[in-house]
């Protein structure tokens, strides 16, 4: 990395106070009489309404818009294991996203103290931390946590917890994926049902990602799933979990490049350049590479292109058809908060997708085209947002700064959460709501 980037980035989070958030009182505090109603002897009138109605906590403290990042920074993004403390700095970061593009107040939580002899994560221990924090917040938001105990912490507190928890790893990069590969399928004319993936990575966001395709239309016999031992088939006599099992099929491909023959879809969530230009070109004709290991993808776009990729999308920002999880969570989260929702669901989430898909083959306003034109002045300036339709082979996923995101996702969202009876709060005008929310953050 770039000596001057790095000086500059320790700078960034060290000056002119350390780390990247702070506290914003929302009420003034002036006055005498400030003071007696936001202390005491006033703040004790909404305690006893509370009291009487716990209910009343989302009327009268910030927990209606407050969420939890919750970590014990096991597994962040390109870094790995290296501990609670080293992994504040990305729980900050997303914090800011939180604000920046929903407008949601979010805390960062690292959690010490929950690990194994061995040093993985003790999945009671996380349980027991996440579910007493219930009554301050409106929702949690799980990040870097490692697999398999992953798995068991979202699956534990979400039956076990009444407001939403989202582990952002598993779901965020499944949504938005599926979002962009059922545009690229429209694009070269093939069906999910019928399509062939294969998954490189088989931790939290591959096992998450091919779930999810799944409940989406596509067939699990249609799956072929690589970890680091290779191709995960059943009867594999070592490194399987039951996560794993669930994907395991009946093949005689033992390493990626074997898996990769004749697929229409490769979806990298694994290690950088660990596929070649002749792994691709092996691939059905119109193959789809979503490449998303970070920094390094699994193969660099130009070469997948050359190889014959018809849609290629990255994790990076530099690269056309970012798979960027700031495209999902915010607008999710609002969706979920403004219903108060007990849960964010299957059917929420698909909801998400189906949002972020359609936004592409909309006509982009002049007030939009202003916006993205500061924020990718390159792409624009290529066109890439031209058109009636702007959607193309390098556009099958909208961009993150792209106002109509936002809205757009908690908007669907909202609807989903009133359709599956999770929704504590009704919204009735849906389109109003849509317009709201986009005026409200083109204010900030």
């Amino acid at each position: 990395m770039d000596q001057n980037f790095e000086a500059a980035s320790l700078q960034y989070h060290a000056a002119p106070t350390p780390g990247k958030i702070s506290l914003v009182s929302t009420k003034a505090c002036e006055t005498q009489a400030d003071l007696a109603k936001a202390y005491t002897p006033g703040v004790a009138i909404p305690c006893r309404k509370i009291q009487e109605n716990p209910e009343d906590s989302w009327k009268y403290t910030a927990r209606s818009n407050l969420v939890a990042v919750v970590s014990d920074g096991t597994a962040v993004l390109g870094l790995g294991n290296i501990g609670p403390e080293a992994g504040m700095p990305v729980m900050e970061g997303k914090a800011v996203l939180f604000k920046k593009f929903a407008d949601i107040d979010a805390i960062p939580l690292c959690l010490g103290k929950v690990f194994l002899d061995n040093g993985r994560t003790d999945a009671d221990k996380v349980i027991a931390t996440v579910q007493r924090l219930e009554p301050s917040f409106g929702g949690i938001n799980l990040e870097d946590i490692g697999a398999p105990a992953c798995f068991a912490i979202e699956s534990t507190l979400k039956k076990t917890m009444s407001i939403p928890v989202f582990h952002d790893d598993q779901h965020g990069t499944a949504i938005i994926s599926l979002a962009g590969l059922l545009n690229a399928l429209q694009l070269v004319g093939k069906d999910i049902t019928a399509a062939k993936f294969v998954i490189s990575g088989a931790g939290a966001a591959g096992i998450a990602c091919s779930e999810y395709y799944i409940a989406a239309g596509a067939r699990r016999e249609n799956f072929l799933m690589c970890d680091s031992k290779g191709v995960i088939y059943r009867g594999r006599p070592d490194g399987m979990t039951p996560e794993k099992a669930r994907l395991a099929n009946d093949t005689a491909a033992r390493t990626l490049a074997e898996a990769m023959k004749g697929a229409d879809v490769f979806v990298g969530v694994s290690t950088g350049n660990c596929v070649t230009p002749e792994m691709v070109r092996s691939m059905a004709p119109g193959a789809i590479v979503f490449a998303m290991a970070n920094p390094t993808p699994e193969i660099f776009p130009q070469d997948a292109w050359e190889a014959g990729a018809a849609v290629v999308g990255t994790g990076r920002t530099d690269f056309p058809n970012q798979v960027n999880n700031v495209l999902g969570f915010p607008g999710i989260f609002r969706g979920a908060l403004d219903t108060r929702a007990t849960d964010i669901n299957e059917e929420m989430k698909l909801a998400a997708s189906r949002a972020l898909a359609e936004i592409v083959h909309e006509p982009v306003t002049p007030e939009v085209m202003t916006v993205l034109a500061t924020a990718y002045p390159n792409d624009a300036a290529a066109g890439m947002f031209d058109g009636i339709c702007p959607f193309k082979n390098t556009l099958v996923i909208p961009k993150p700064f792209d106002p109509r995101v936002v809205p757009r996702v908690a908007r669907y969202v909202a609807a989903a959460a009133m359709r599956s009876g999770v929704a504590r709060v009704a919204i009735d005008d849906l389109a109003a709501y849509e317009q709201e929310l986009t005026q409200r953050l083109q204010r900030r």
